[in-house]
């Protein structure tokens, strides 16, 4: 299921693990790991934030996906399953046909 992971980063942590050039690692291995279809960065509430898209197989993976962001960065975590304009079309029609 195509899954958007927000990941906010605690500000304490995000700076120790960018003073002890371990962030490029932790979010590195996120990325090779999750092979998402979009990565972006930016700022939330005043945090540095993580936005990947990518497909979860099953609900088995989130401590995979989840645990180093919650150890290594104290993220605060929101996964959400999102669709395509494509898959709003297509559900939408569905939907219609009944």
């Amino acid at each position: 299921m195509r899954t958007m992971l927000i990941a906010e980063f605690d500000t304490d942590k995000a700076n120790e693990a960018i003073k002890n050039e371990t962030m490029a690692q932790v979010m590195g291995g996120a990325i090779e790991r999750l092979k998402p279809e979009a990565a972006f960065f930016g700022a939330q509430d005043g945090a540095r934030t993580g936005y990947l898209v990518f497909d979860l197989d099953e609900p088995a993976e989130i401590p995979d996906v989840c645990e180093p962001l919650f150890q290594e960065l104290g993220a605060k975590i929101t996964m959400m399953p999102v669709m395509t304009f494509d898959d709003v079309k297509a559900g939408l029609q569905r939907y219609a046909s009944g």
